[in-house]
């Protein structure tokens, strides 16, 4: 059985508190955007396609809730809220693009006046409901491509993998970006062997990752961050697949911190490096990497874990995140639309879009 890191039914949300894993699994409840936006900045919820499905569903749930008596008191709470949860993880761009699809169908509700406030309230509901449903759709669809396009080369030969943090289920409404290509791999009995990386220093690899491959029942090991370019060098690594928070035009992709070194060091070892993300991960509004803004993690994230501190006391430097240039990405761009190249990767989703 698939895990399940989100539950919801209209009027209540309740999600997998994820720093209590792999010792506890607790779920608990999300009553109003403000909750929402709490629970993505202490990291209870996290990966970017799941920090935009709990933000928009926490607002959902605060909507049914409240009674709505104008389309202008709609339109000021949708957009209020909305702007306010982006900036929870600002890294990440999904929660953005949901915010603008979301404020985008509220100006339009107040603007035509075709709909009674709690009528209109109602949609924009719905609206943000359909995100589950799609996100574990457009997850398939990134699986089976991704799976297909890695065995081009190895049809014949089941295939071993690296990954770096968690995309799967707890990353997203249920099935995953990275991790469910593995998925599909898995399921196809093409899948060897995963070695997932501990992604220090929140360890979403070893606490997250690793208790995702073990319930699954997919072949894997668990190496320490320090470890990937010994194990492409002793191993026979066929791809490395990462999930990814932001996509600009020229194909520079923005991950967990310590994605850039394996992608240096896959290129070295000529193993074919993949990014595997929603399409609502790509942002065309920037042009390089260099314009992405790096988010700033606490010290005490590197120097203690869960309260026990590990480190002397000294100034830590933690940004959460790393850029990826689009010439290290050998392999690709794994979207629900299909594989394309980072250079491409602008006009190939502008066409479709």
């Amino acid at each position: 059985m698939t895990l399940q890191a989100i539950r919801y039914h209209r009027g209540n949300l309740e999600i997998l508190d994820q720093l209590l894993l792999p010792d506890t699994t607790h779920y608990f409840s999300i009553q109003n955007a403000n909750e929402g936006w709490a629970a993505i900045k202490k990291m209870q919820v996290r990966g970017a396609p799941a920090i935009a499905i709990v933000g928009c569903l926490s607002l959902a749930v605060e909507l049914a809730n409240t009674e709505i008596t104008t389309l202008a008191l709609l339109k000021e709470l949708v957009e209020e809220k909305l702007d306010h949860l982006v900036t929870a993880r600002p890294t990440a761009v999904n929660m953005a693009d949901s915010a603008a699809r979301g404020k985008a169908l509220v100006r339009q509700l107040a603007k035509t006046k075709e709909y009674e406030p709690e009528e209109a309230k109602l949609m924009v509901i719905k609206e943000f409901e359909g995100m589950l449903e799609k996100d574990i759709e457009v997850n398939r669809n990134m699986g089976r491509f991704g799976a297909q396009h890695i065995l081009q080369h190895y049809s014949k030969t089941p295939v071993n993998v690296i990954t770096h943090c968690n995309t799967g289920s707890l990353a997203t409404a249920g099935y995953g970006t990275a991790l469910g290509v593995m998925r599909h791999l898995h399921e196809n009995k093409m899948l060897k062997h995963v070695y997932c990386t501990e992604t220090r220093p929140y360890n979403q690899g070893s606490r997250l990752t690793a208790y995702e491959l073990v319930h699954e029942e997919m072949e894997a090991s668990l190496i320490c961050d320090s470890m990937v370019a010994a194990c492409m060098k002793e191993k026979k690594i066929h791809a490395v697949i990462v999930g990814a928070d932001r996509v600009v035009a020229n194909g520079d992709t923005a991950n967990k911190i310590g994605t850039y070194q394996i992608a240096v060091v896959a290129k070295y070892h000529n193993v074919p490096f993949y990014v595997a993300c929603p399409s609502t991960t790509f942002d065309p509004s920037m042009g390089t990497g260099k314009e992405i803004i790096i988010e700033q993690r606490p010290h005490n994230e590197m120097t203690s874990i869960k309260g026990i501190k590990i480190a002397a006391e000294i100034n830590c430097w933690n940004p959460g995140f790393d850029v990826t240039p689009a010439e290290l990405i050998t392999g690709g761009i794994i979207t629900e639309f299909g594989v394309f190249k980072p250079c491409e990767i602008k006009e190939k989703l502008e066409k479709i879009k």
